[in-house]
């Protein structure tokens, strides 16, 4: 499921993709079809598509870092986003959805604690799918208001 995800995972039809990943795992365990799925996810380990998509998004960032340009780089101005990384100017919304941009966004969204960790990949990737399997997502909204309340 993972193949490519970093492509597809934003696709509208993906949410069918999610449905299905849940109806697999409700009948794997036995449950009913009204039985929430997020517990059961946390026990067996998985990742839902959502979070296999922000997992497999940000390895592929910290993996290739040196396509991505740190803020502090650009200009000498000390802010609070100087450690992020700089998001360029994008008009088309095939290019604001794309790989590039959409790893750019979630890295700069990341909690510092795990953020600061991007120069050693295995540590990063630890602690990046506990948070993940500990939250269980079915969407990239739900990322975005658990980052912002552990940032505060």
């Amino acid at each position: 499921m993972s193949y490519g995800v970093i492509f597809w995972g934003l696709f509208p039809d993906s949410v069918k993709v999610l449905l299905l990943q849940k109806r697999v795992i409700r009948t794997m365990m036995g449950c009913g079809r009204r039985d929430s799925c997020r517990t059961i996810f946390q026990e067996l380990g998985i990742l839902t598509l959502p979070s296999q998509y922000i997992f497999c998004l940000l390895l592929f960032v910290v993996k290739n870092s040196k396509l991505f340009s740190v803020n502090k780089d650009l200009h000498l101005i000390n802010t609070r986003q100087q450690s992020n990384l700089h998001q360029p100017l994008a008009h088309l919304k095939k290019y604001q959805l794309g790989p590039y941009n959409m790893g750019i966004k979630l890295f700069n969204i990341l909690p510092a604690s795990i953020k600061d960790e991007s120069h050693n990949p295995s540590r990063f990737r630890s602690l990046l799918k506990k948070l993940l399997l500990e939250t269980t997502l079915y969407s990239l909204d739900e990322f975005y208001s658990i980052c912002k309340s552990m940032k505060s």
